[in-house]
């Protein structure tokens, strides 16, 4: 596993004074980076409808937000400058991208998200914002002035499209070309304007809120099953109020949501399957099972596979599995490092699973050369 490009500043020390706390330019953390992928394969991409894009075009204050698929045709109507083109999980398609998103694996794959691409044409950008998630932004092919401002209550623009913040004051101002890598915190106002046609690669992290993991922690624990219970009111007297909501029902309905119980293994099994689910639209090409795996090779995890585990517990793709003992050595190598040799999951008793999942396509057999 090759070390994050933190310009020799070690994981532990970047987790220690800047994680959260503030950002970090590194000048050159990838020499020789001209981007993830080339600017007509990225254009190819924004053009399938399987794949997340968007266009934004800004003219004089005002903002046009185009989703996608977006054709060759639609980015020449959009002229020579001020528009950007976004494509999300680029990691999926291109080999370059899922290979940078995984050397910033340090962080856990349960907060990796995606690798997202921008081609800005010269004047191009998506207007002063800030975002609830940590970001790397990777300088590619061209150069782009960002404007930062410190974490604070930004007030937005309310007509914008976009999540725009009004009346942006920077603090501080700095020039990317390729290979310079800039770190930012949740919730730093930036600015990001390209001076000629340029690539930038952002690594974004998932950052599920409170709410939303409380309404699908209830979904999951509706789909095991909550013990039911027919409300019952035989032998009521006549309502004088109507409109008033009775005390039995009142009282019913507390004492069933009362009984609601879980424990930390509960939750522990929901998050596993809840952040080991690919986001939506992602689709995994199967192809036939092989008999057998390969003496001389190793299992390879498509980049779209999202695995997990805790404990005695292993997650992939939001299914669980609680294998025995002995194969857990040897599929937590898979998990962390996205490969392992295919004889030592044969051994460990993991041919039959492992098979599926490459019949799935959630993996891929590769031969040693």
């Amino acid at each position: 596993m090759q070390e994050p490009p933190l310009g020799g500043l070690s994981p532990q020390a970047f987790l220690r004074d800047y994680w959260q706390r503030r950002p970090l330019l590194v000048r050159g953390a990838l020499p020789a980076h001209r981007g993830v992928i080339a600017t007509r394969a990225l254009f190819a991409l924004a053009a399938r409808d399987d794949v997340e894009s968007r266009l934004i075009e800004g003219r004089r204050g005002r903002w046009r937000v185009t989703p996608g698929p977006i054709t060759a045709a639609r980015l020449a109507r959009a002229g020579a400058r001020g528009w950007t083109l976004l494509v999300n999980g680029v990691d999926h398609h291109a080999a370059a991208a899922e290979h940078l998103l995984r050397r910033f694996a340090f962080l856990s794959e349960a907060r990796l998200d995606d690798v997202m691409v921008s081609y800005a044409a010269p004047g191009g950008g998506v207007g002063p914002h800030f975002d609830s998630y940590d970001v790397f932004l990777i300088q590619g092919a061209g150069s782009r002035i960002w404007r930062l401002s410190s974490k604070k209550a930004f007030e937005c623009e309310p007509q914008a499209p976009l999540r725009l913040i009004r009346d942006f004051v920077p603090d501080e101002e700095y020039l990317l070309e390729p290979g310079d890598l800039l770190y930012l915190p949740p919730g730093w106002g930036h600015d990001g304007v390209a001076l000629d046609p340029c690539l930038t690669a952002s690594i974004g992290f998932r950052a599920p809120r409170a709410a939303e993991l409380s309404a699908a922690f209830l979904d999951y624990l509706h789909e095991r099953g909550f013990r039911d219970a027919e409300y019952g009111d035989r032998g009521r007297r006549p309502s004088a109020r109507p409109a008033r909501i009775d005390a039995a029902l009142l009282g019913f309905a507390a004492a069933r949501l009362a009984g609601i119980r879980w424990r930390r293994a509960d939750v522990a099994e929901f998050l596993g399957r809840e952040l080991s689910t690919p986001r939506l639209g992602v689709v995994f090409r199967g192809r036939r099972r092989p008999r057998r795996l390969p003496r001389a090779g190793d299992v390879v995890l498509d980049p779209r596979t999202r695995a997990l585990y805790r404990g005695a517990s292993f997650f992939i793709n939001g299914e669980a599995l609680r294998p025995p003992p002995a194969q857990r050595a040897a599929l937590a190598v898979l998990a962390d490092r996205r490969r392992a040799a295919a004889g030592a999951l044969a051994r460990a008793g993991l041919q039959r699973i492992v098979l599926d999942w490459v019949r799935d396509g959630y993996a891929h057999l590769e031969r040693r050369r």
